[in-house]
């Protein structure tokens, strides 16, 4: 140990060269500025800067678990949405099916009155046909029994009984 005292007492070497630190008085009071300096900047700049950074993480972190809570409400929301829509979807189809057949029920019906109905008129202009034809063949005949009967008296030169 007195060793060490010896080297440290003794006078350091002589150099022709200027010496780059020069440690001195001064030092110690740039060394006790700079720690003065540290805990104003530390009680002043640091403790706000970290306390209003941990607020941020902390409203972000907040507004995440917000995010992901409406997130998941939505999607019930969604999948409540999109079920009832398949249940009216379903009800749909099973009301348009219904309707379609009473749709075809009431068109072959329809239709089957129409077809009667045109059945009967031609039934009708048929009889009505046959009748204006008996009638117009018995004016024909009584027409050629006269025209023969005249034709007969023209060659014949006199009167010819029926």
């Amino acid at each position: 140990m007195s060793s060490a005292l010896l080297l440290l007492s003794a006078a350091a070497p002589q150099s022709h060269e200027p010496q780059l630190i020069d440690l001195d008085g001064t030092a110690f009071v740039q060394f006790g500025l700079f720690l003065l300096l540290m805990l104003l900047l530390r009680q002043f700049l640091w403790r706000p800067y970290l306390k209003v950074l941990g607020e941020r993480t902390t409203r972000v972190e907040g507004y995440k678990q917000e995010a992901v809570r409406l997130d998941a409400e939505a999607a019930a929301r969604l999948a409540r949405a999109e079920a009832a829509l398949a249940e009216v979807r379903r009800v749909g189809a099973g009301e348009r099916v219904e309707a379609r057949a009473t749709a075809h029920k009431r068109e072959r019906e329809l239709l089957a009155a129409a077809n009667a109905a045109a059945q009967k008129t031609l039934a009708e202009a048929r009889q009505r046909v046959a009748a204006a034809l008996a009638t117009e063949r018995t004016k024909l005949q009584q027409t050629a029994t006269e025209i023969g009967a005249q034709a007969a008296r023209k060659i014949l030169g006199r009167e010819v009984s029926a």
